[in-house]
């Protein structure tokens, strides 16, 4: 008999090592990607050779799958638990505050029922059959989610408005990752009533309308402009940035770009010196067109909903035009350390002028009162978003996207249209 109970042992300790595991990989994965954190890494944060954490896993794909999976796994738990509620918007608030009170956890160094949740940014990065195995669980969670938006049966002709509002819900979620860490935890649930009090209610007063103003055409007209840059180069840059965005840094590979452009090699290197400088004029690239179009508003005339209403719509129809698309903001974590800084930085900034518009329409009344900094980041994870939402709605384009995206996050997500 005794046999049995040491096997049990045996089975407890493996499992609570490859629990912390999986919290130090997710930790060490957020911080660096996964092309900058190695297995060496997670072993030295749990206390183990490498070798013996290739007795868990035995390659760094694996281990990535893994912590992705499990994230799936807790989200979807959450979305079950939020389903449980009388209505969408009941639904909706329930889980955005299940999910903020999960991250306090984790910020709180709760490992037994905190452990970090590793974000979904670097599953372009992972090559088959990794990334077949993630996204096919990611579906599955996608469509659990997706019922807490519906109030009956998914009916044909609203699952392609549904998809586009789930990926909104789901995505900006799931973006709170990446800035919840700027309150104290016990801040998280008054951030959570925040947050889900805009995706409910949406961003303008009772007055504010939507609709397309002359500010949209003058907006329309500058991204169609010549940017002053060498078309060549506009062009190269373009190709990359829609290689990154489909298939990460290792699916954008000289000669995949190259190819598209019906370019040798040798022009790759006659304008970038490396794969990770042409990240790095990517980013430039895509700050230059947000910069302007921010600009070009806040300088122009109108409320602040009427500039807000605008410079998103232009940034989302610009990034299915035939001069995008817009660079995904998860590609620093593709950067080297000394580059990441700065384009975090130069995209901090930029968020900023967001935040700037909100409190612009406050001010004039065009805006109801609410919570700039949180607003201005669903702002800016919306655009970052309508990167992937070809993955859900198959035909989206220039226009069908700002009725399908953009408006349900400044209208609110259960507005009826």
């Amino acid at each position: 008999m005794e046999e049995p109970v040491n096997a049990s042992r045996m089975t407890q300790r493996y499992a609570k090592k490859r629990e912390a595991i999986l919290h130090e990989a997710a930790r060490l994965f957020n911080r660096s990607g996964m092309k900058g954190a190695t297995l060496s890494d997670v072993a030295g944060a749990v206390g183990l050779s490498t070798n013996s954490i290739t007795y868990y896993y035995k390659k760094k794909e694996d281990l990535v799958v893994a912590c992705l999976l499990r994230s799936i796994e807790t989200v979807s738990g959450i979305i079950a638990v939020a389903a449980q509620e009388a209505g969408p918007e009941q639904r909706v608030r329930g889980f955005v505050t299940l999910f903020f009170e999960r991250l306090a956890r984790t910020a709180a160094g709760d490992v037994t029922d905190g452990s970090e949740l590793m974000t979904f940014r670097d599953v372009h990065v992972l090559g088959s059959p990794h990334s077949e195995i993630v996204f096919g669980a990611y579906v599955e969670m996608f469509r659990k989610c997706r019922r807490l938006l519906a109030s009956g049966p998914i009916r044909p002709g609203k699952r392609t408005e549904l998809n586009a509002r789930t990926h909104l819900l789901l995505t900006l979620t799931l973006w709170t990752m990446s800035w919840s860490a700027r309150y104290d935890p016990e801040d998280y649930g008054q951030a959570a009533a925040r947050m889900a009090d805009i995706l409910v209610k949406g961003i303008g007063a009772k007055t504010a309308r939507w609709g397309m103003t002359a500010l949209d055409d003058a907006l329309t007209t500058a991204l169609a402009a010549p940017s002053g840059m060498d078309g060549a180069q506009d062009a190269f840059l373009r190709a990359a940035t829609a290689l990154i965005n489909e298939a990460g840094y290792r699916g954008a590979s000289v000669e995949r770009i190259s190819a598209r452009l019906n370019l040798t090699k040798g022009a790759f290197y006659h304008h970038h010196p490396s794969k990770e400088e042409l990240i790095a004029a990517c980013f430039e690239r895509k700050f230059t067109v947000i910069r302007e179009i921010q600009g070009i508003a806040m300088a122009g005339k109108g409320s602040g909903w009427d500039k807000l209403c605008a410079v998103s719509r232009a940034l989302v129809r610009h990034h299915f035009s035939e001069h995008g698309p817009l660079l995904r903001t998860s590609a620093w974590s593709e950067l080297p350390e000394e580059m990441r800084a700065a384009k975090l930085d130069e995209t901090s900034r930029l968020d900023r002028r967001f935040v700037s518009l909100l409190v612009d329409g406050m001010q004039d009344g065009s805006i109801r009162p609410l919570d700039q900094a949180i607003a201005g980041d669903l702002v800016s994870g919306m655009v970052n978003a309508a990167v992937l939402l070809d993955r859900w709605v198959p035909d989206v384009n220039g226009e069908n996207a700002l009725e399908l995206f953009v408006r349900p996050l400044f209208e609110g997500l259960l507005a009826e249209r």
